[in-house]
């Protein structure tokens, strides 16, 4: 199996890229972003990592020659709404996803594409949360795409592995929840989960599947073991 990762250098996505890299039966991983992945990737499990930095996500046009032969995509390129505009927010949130979304379905027809998205997503794009809104937005347009699409939407997640995450303000949250987020994962294994936990459930979901489109932290624990 190939597959291409968005956002490898955030929390959820190096976890991602972590178990593609350790996975026997992914032959090939490519990310691509603005700031390379791979120097936070151990040992000769390097050697099936393939990089592409690209500073305009909004256009890969130029690099579409090297993005077929994918058999899924792993999108967990996201920022925080905090202090954005919505229209700063629709610009990363939406627009990047679908500017990937769009060319990967044109150029590997059939391509499994899982979207990061988070617990609470508004899928009636109605609601009142800003950032909720347009998740629902974002996940309504990849479902009307010609792809394999899942939405996955965690909630709490437990940084394993020395994976931190790039937000000032999570990482001041993880620290102070980092003696508790054991306890509360065991306590609440159907809220709390791993980068472990998700980026394994990308993969099996990749090869075999999932009952649901939309899958809440439940499912993608669920997926795990399908």
């Amino acid at each position: 199996m190939k597959v291409v990762i968005f956002g490898a250098t955030g929390m959820v996505g190096n976890g991602v890229l972590r178990e593609c890299l350790r996975d026997p039966d992914v032959e090939l991983v490519l990310t691509v972003g603005r700031s390379p992945a791979g120097n936070q990737t151990p040992g000769p499990q390097k050697s099936k990592l393939r990089e592409i930095l690209h500073h305009d996500l909004a256009d890969l046009s130029t690099i579409e020659s090297q993005l077929t032969g994918f058999h899924a995509c792993f999108f967990t390129l996201g920022v925080s709404s905090a202090g954005m505009s919505e229209a700063a927010y629709d610009r990363i949130t939406y627009d990047l996803t679908l500017a990937a979304a769009e060319p990967l379905s044109r150029l590997n027809p059939g391509i499994t594409f899982i979207y990061v998205s988070g617990t609470g997503t508004d899928s009636t794009e109605q609601g009142r949360v800003m950032w909720a809104r347009i998740k629902g937005k974002t996940e309504n347009a990849l479902l009307r795409l010609p792809l394999n699409a899942y939405m996955f939407r965690p909630g709490l997640i437990q940084p394993l592995d020395g994976i931190r995450s790039k937000t000032p303000a999570y990482r001041i949250l993880y620290a102070l929840l980092k003696p508790f987020l054991p306890l509360l994962r065991r306590a609440l294994p159907n809220q709390v989960l791993s980068t472990r936990d998700i980026g394994q459930a990308m993969l099996a979901v990749a090869k075999r599947g999932y009952a649901r489109r939309i899958l809440e932290t439940n499912d993608i624990r669920a997926a795990i073991g399908a």
